[in-house]
């Protein structure tokens, strides 16, 4: 077992929660809530980019447990030029300088296969840092088949919704996942997950960790505001709002599967 799943939770237990982030209060919140780790991201809107250098170097500075660093240089598919896969080398050389704990990766072929050759060399370049292969796999044609390409790899762990829009929905086919998968590589459910059902998912799943954002929203600190003016494009994010993770939401979430454990 890994330092920062021991730190967990003083009670040791068999449930890990890893929490995505995209700053550094979230990171302090998912701590002292008792989260496993975070999976630090930028561009959540995007379905999570890697985040600047900045904010992975802060945030490995402010929390001691793990801290697992997203790369994904990009938004849509997972498909990436020769261009792209350089950019990806260097962030996770940048995360291991950084001392991140891991890396969560994704890349395949354009009929939507893992590509092994690459995949594999991002594999490489990460160790010894822990490597979760993230929802790219949800976009796979045959999952059994590509899982056991991920347990040939090596690779430390999937994040998955079982190809569905969330994890509940996908809980049969994540539920033979981690039976195929048999302890050779961590079946990690993600996508919908929150306090009020995630113990469902533990019991349907039987996954021993889960990924979840928990987040809340409150106002941010302008009190001046200019309505007229937005900084994004015209499907709108809230400018005089933020979301962080609850650590009120990842304490209830643990304290669902704890019971059940």
């Amino acid at each position: 077992m890994n330092i920062y799943q021991v730190l967990a939770d003083k009670n040791n237990p068999t449930i890990a929660l890893e929490i995505c982030t995209d700053s550094v209060i979230s990171c302090l919140e998912a701590q002292q809530a008792g989260a496993a780790r975070v999976e630090l991201c930028s561009g959540l809107f995007e379905g999570g980019l890697t985040p600047s250098q900045g904010l992975i170097e802060v945030s490995r500075q402010s929390i001691s447990i793990g801290l697992h660093v997203l790369i994904r240089p990009r938004g849509g598919d997972f498909c990436y030029s020769d261009l792209e896969f350089e950019v990806m080398l260097r962030d996770i050389a940048l995360a291991r300088e950084a001392g991140c704990d891991g890396v969560v990766i994704g890349i395949l072929n354009p009929d939507g296969t893992i590509d092994e050759e690459r995949t594999s060399a991002l594999f490489a370049a990460a160790r010894p840092m822990s490597v979760t292969f993230h929802r790219a796999f949800d976009m796979v044609p045959e999952p059994l088949a590509a899982l056991q390409e991920l347990i040939s790899m090596g690779v430390d762990r999937l994040l998955t919704s079982g190809q569905e829009k969330s994890a509940l929905e996908g809980s049969e086919l994540i539920a033979q996942l981690v039976q195929q998968a048999a302890g050779r590589i961590i079946i990690m459910p993600g996508g919908g997950i929150t306090e009020r059902n995630i113990a469902r998912i533990c019991r349907e799943t039987g996954a021993p960790e889960f990924h979840l954002s928990a987040r809340r929203k409150q106002p941010g600190n302008m009190q001046y505001r200019n309505e007229r003016v937005s900084m994004g494009g015209e499907l709108r994010l809230p400018e005089y709002e933020l979301a962080i993770a609850d650590a009120g939401k990842i304490k209830a979430a643990l304290q669902a599967v704890n019971v059940r454990a």
